[in-house]
């Protein structure tokens, strides 16, 4: 097998340089609209499973739901997904350990009693919500309680007063 490839020119270079690993615009996204509906996660949280290490993208620690966007060049996807014409002795067998990685990881997450959700970048934004949302319900877990529905306005200072009488013995 040949060395890492070279690149075809600075600016392709350039491009795969800036390819996140996290904090991706869909992933922004869905993360945004969770945290407006009220959830709270923790991102990209590292889980040391039996035979594995798994990231995800979203992770809901107490309900177990692990949530990854996932790209569709990254992730080959069915839809999306294309194929490199340049260095593809490279490409193919990277773009096939990734499947396989992502294969693996829900497998030792499902068997460690997580759900998980994988939605693809090019989904709205609605549907990556409703999946995550309905995973959410699926677990054992309350959903969490929203009192009222979200608003831009400010809501009213409400002052709270407390007395607190001193102890001893009662006067009568």
């Amino acid at each position: 097998m040949p060395d890492y490839p070279h690149p075809a020119s600075p600016g392709r270079s350039a491009n795969m340089r800036a390819n996140r690993r996290s904090d991706t615009k869909p992933e922004l996204a869905l993360r945004r609209a969770l945290h407006k509906q009220g959830y709270r996660y923790r991102k990209d949280y590292r889980l040391d499973l039996t035979g594995a290490r798994v990231r995800p993208d979203i992770a809901f620690t107490a309900r177990r739901v692990a949530v990854f966007v996932d790209g569709c060049f990254w992730h080959c996807c069915p839809e999306h997904g294309t194929q490199p014409a340049a260095n593809t002795w490279y490409w193919e067998p990277k773009l096939a350990r990734n499947v396989a990685r992502d294969r693996a990881a829900d497998l030792a997450l499902e068997a460690a009693g997580w759900r998980v959700v994988r939605v693809w970048e090019h989904e709205s934004l609605e549907a990556a919500v409703a999946a995550v949302v309905a995973a959410l319900a699926g677990s054992t877990e309350p959903r969490p309680a929203v009192a009222e529905p979200l608003t831009t306005e400010p809501r009213p200072a409400v002052a709270k007063v407390l007395t607190i009488e001193p102890p001893g013995p009662a006067i009568s």
